[in-house]
């Protein structure tokens, strides 16, 4: 159940280069990241080096920008990261801050992500004290908009699907499906090149594109042959590198995924259209407005727990560390239908429904850990030590932290305590058996 532990970099590390679109020559410095810090690009030619955090929500497309992909945060924007992201994201980096001189990322060495890669493996990769925080596909999501195709499904590991169709003889429809760690990001994907069709060179450097273009910076597909000296370094270049565009875009997520991405035709502007739409559709950390990136709101918490009115007793998680612990708060209001019988002119929140809600906290971290939730139950087997020290009423806010004491199988034991202003309220060990739901 747990994951692996997040990553940074041993030391910065820098690499200079041009704009593939603006065709500004600059210079980027990937600098190592505090544990928890994620991944930010930091505008040093702008005053005050304003960051940008990798998150969702940053996340832009601009049609007029071509094609390239734009993170955007109080209105700071930077260009053209996708293949550093891929970089990241294929070599399993969590946290690191990127340095940059100018608004496009000044890549441009062969159109691949493999000197990034190089570049980054050669600060060296090392490992941090707490566990990875996944993007975790926890239901099939379908998305599509005018024959472009994208879906997402459970998966214990991460894999990426891609067919393109392309009405020229040199590429037509080509599909890959790979499964994505360090090892096969190197082999398979880093060293795929962006390309582009000699027919709509023109047309892309008269929009004011593809300025810092060069005929080593992507494969030039003519109409019968490959322009280049060097021919393709796969059969398949083209999709494997359509691969390496949408492994960055999703890490505009905000982190590693555990699950299944299928796409067909899409290209910059679709996959950021799916990572807004994953979303709004996941119980993805971070959804509240204004909460931090480790925080699950009522929305996200339903995506996970089956429980509903009148008996959902989980307002808000506040951290979730996986094969760790849990921490999560109920507010606790005279509006609880519990309160009209418990007790008529002295309201106290039952003890048993403490535990329960104990357990609805202990729930998200287990059903968190399973391929998909959605199919699953948690079913309690057994209560241990429970001590109830304080009467809970209306207006207390009740914070729980549950942490997995041991885990066999689908089979755990967990400690939950409650606090209420930093007291102690109630604790108790739990037992309970992750199972499938029943067909209805």
């Amino acid at each position: 159940m747990k994951g692996r532990m997040q990553h940074t970099i041993a030391k910065p590390v820098r690499i200079e280069g041009v704009g593939l679109h603006t065709g500004e020559a600059g210079k980027m410095r990937f600098v190592p990241g505090a544990t928890g810090s994620g991944v930010r690009f930091v505008r040093t030619d702008l005053r005050n080096s304003p960051e940008i955090e990798v998150r969702p929500e940053n996340a832009h497309f601009d049609p007029r920008a071509g094609r390239r992909t734009i993170l955007q945060q109080d209105g700071v924007q930077v260009h053209t990261m996708e293949h550093v992201l891929a970089a990241v994201a294929g070599l399993g980096i969590d946290n690191l801050r990127i340095e940059t001189s100018t608004m496009e990322i000044p890549e441009g060495h062969d159109g691949s992500a493999a000197p990034i890669a190089r570049a980054l493996l050669g600060a060296g990769i090392v490992e941090q004290d707490q566990p990875v925080r996944h993007v975790k596909i926890t239901k099939p999501v379908r998305w599509s908009d005018n024959g472009i195709e994208m879906s997402a499904a459970p998966y214990s590991g991460f894999r990426l699907s891609f067919t393109i169709d392309y009405d020229h003889p040199l590429i037509g429809t080509q599909s890959l499906s790979l499964d994505i760690d360090p090892e096969s990001f190197l082999r398979e994907i880093a060293p795929a090149r962006t390309f582009v069709l000699e027919r709509d060179v023109a047309a892309l450097r008269q929009a004011g594109w593809i300025r810092g273009g060069r005929l080593e910076s992507a494969v030039v597909v003519g109409a019968d042959r490959i322009l280049n000296p060097e021919p393709l370094r796969f059969a398949d270049e083209f999709v494997r590198h359509k691969v390496l565009d949408l492994l960055g875009d999703l890490f505009l997520l905000g982190g590693p995924i555990l699950g299944h991405v299928s796409a067909r035709r899409s290209g910059h502007q679709g996959h950021v259209a799916f990572v807004k739409f994953l979303k709004e559709s996941l119980p993805l950390p971070g959804r509240r407005i204004g909460g931090s990136r480790d925080e699950w709101d009522i929305t996200a918490i339903m995506g996970i727990l089956p429980h509903r009115y009148p008996f959902l007793l989980v307002d808000r998680i506040t951290s979730l560390v996986e094969g760790q612990y849990v921490e999560g708060v109920k507010n606790v209001t005279i509006n609880e239908p519990f309160f009209q019988g418990h007790f008529p002119g002295h309201p106290i929140m039952p003890a048993v429904l403490i535990i329960e809600a104990m357990a609805q906290v202990g729930g998200m971290l287990l059903l968190n850990s399973v391929e998909d939730p959605n199919d699953k139950l948690m079913y309690f087997m057994a209560i241990d030590g429970a001590k109830f020290r304080r009467p809970v009423t209306p207006g207390d806010q009740l914070r729980f932290k549950v942490t997995l004491l041991k885990l066999k199988n689908r089979t755990s034991k967990m400690r939950g305590e409650a606090y209420v202003d930093d007291q102690l309220v109630a604790e108790a060990e739990l037992l309970a058996a992750v199972v499938d739901k029943r067909p209805s």
